[in-house]
């Protein structure tokens, strides 16, 4: 069984499954979720997951491959689109069976890239949540890391939602680049603030973002910058495909299975991860805003989506398709034991601290 986690040792690299207390009906909820998951796991999968040597095998397991001959058959995002190269890697899959491309390394040039951009005057807002704890382990090395590789020569703002302000680290920024420091309220459970960024993002949006930046990239603060993140990964609406669940099969995706929540799914396309999503700041403002009203309603009706926020993405991003993929490259967990499709990484997940960071 792939989870978001799977050690709780401070010096795991993959997440855990949360044991964080929740009301009642939240907990009963979550649980019954789980439950229908594990009964419907082959048992061969659990024997991959819990001896390592055999997790090796799953990185064997092989991906669908793009049908399209050329990137002018997609449905483009912008026309430097069509100079990618969907044939360069036949190991993976560079497209969806929406023609919407799936960038890996090697598909595309970045200067042609980083050139049309600058040409159209493409600006990004890079928004971030640092509660908590989580400031004072994760945000400067985050921010930092950014700095030397996150859409290099593009007008950035980061807007850091924190709440305390006074503790954001003092960061040396390049030019065109600027951070604005946002105060929060701290829920009392982490599940809560993880949910509430969405009402949070959609907010900023509509009274700042918009008027200043074409795109928007939501992050979560865990992670670290190691590789060029640029503007290839910009488009109307992109996605990011969850490092532990791109060559399983779909029927072993962990969406929610509850009818009763707005997050419910059958069935899908991938398994997104809400560590990074983004697109236009039309696009991210109406999947935020959406995901929101999902959750209030879920609330409601007294209902927590399996894992939160992140189910509330997929569902959202398998009815609103997002017309480019980032590959898992960009957000890599490195307790992954299989990596020969990974020839670079962008981004990677921080050592996690859950036991001592997460709001109880």
């Amino acid at each position: 069984m792939i989870r978001h986690a799977t050690k709780t040792n401070k010096n795991s690299w993959s997440t855990e499954l949360g044991r964080q207390s929740v009301s009642t009906m939240g907990y009963v909820q979550k649980m019954k979720g789980v439950l229908t998951f594990l009964l419907g796991v082959p048992i061969v999968l659990c024997v991959f997951y819990f001896v390592p040597s055999l997790r090796l095998l799953l990185g064997v397991l092989p991906m669908d491959k793009c049908s399209l001959e050329s990137a002018k058959m997609l449905v483009l995002d912008n026309i430097v689109d069509s100079s990618l190269d969907l044939l360069s890697r036949p190991d993976v899959q560079t497209c969806t069976s929406w023609k919407a491309p799936i960038i890996w390394e090697g598909m595309f040039d970045p200067d042609l890239y980083d050139q049309m951009h600058k040409k159209e005057g493409s600006s990004v807002a890079l928004t971030v949540f640092a509660v908590g704890r989580y400031l004072d382990v994760y945000l400067r090395i985050f921010l930092n890391s950014s700095e030397h590789h996150f859409m290099l020569g593009l007008p950035v703002t980061y807007y850091v939602f924190t709440d305390v302000p006074e503790k954001v680290p003092d960061i040396k920024l390049t030019a065109q680049r600027s951070i604005k420091v946002i105060k929060v309220e701290k829920n009392s459970r982490w599940q809560d603030i993880s949910m509430m960024r969405m009402k949070t993002i959609s907010d900023i949006i509509e009274s700042d973002i918009r008027h200043h930046c074409t795109h928007v990239f939501c992050f979560d603060v865990d992670q670290v910058f190691t590789g060029r993140f640029g503007s290839e990964a910009l488009g109307e609406s992109v996605a990011l495909l969850h490092a532990h669940y791109y060559h399983l099969p779909q029927k072993w995706f962990t969406y929610d299975r509850n009818p009763k929540s707005k997050a419910y799914m059958e069935t899908g396309d991938f398994y997104y991860h809400a560590a990074i999503f983004g697109g236009s700041w039309k696009s991210v403002k109406a999947l935020t805003e959406t995901c929101y009203q999902s959750i209030e309603e879920d609330k409601q009706n007294n209902v927590e989506a399996l894992w939160h926020d992140e189910s509330h993405l997929n569902k959202y991003l398998w009815l609103h398709k997002p017309s480019k993929v980032l590959s898992p490259e960009y957000c890599w967990d490195t307790s992954i034991s299989y990596k020969r499709d990974i020839l670079v990484t962008r981004v990677l997940w921080a050592p996690k601290y859950y036991e001592t960071l997460r709001t109880r």
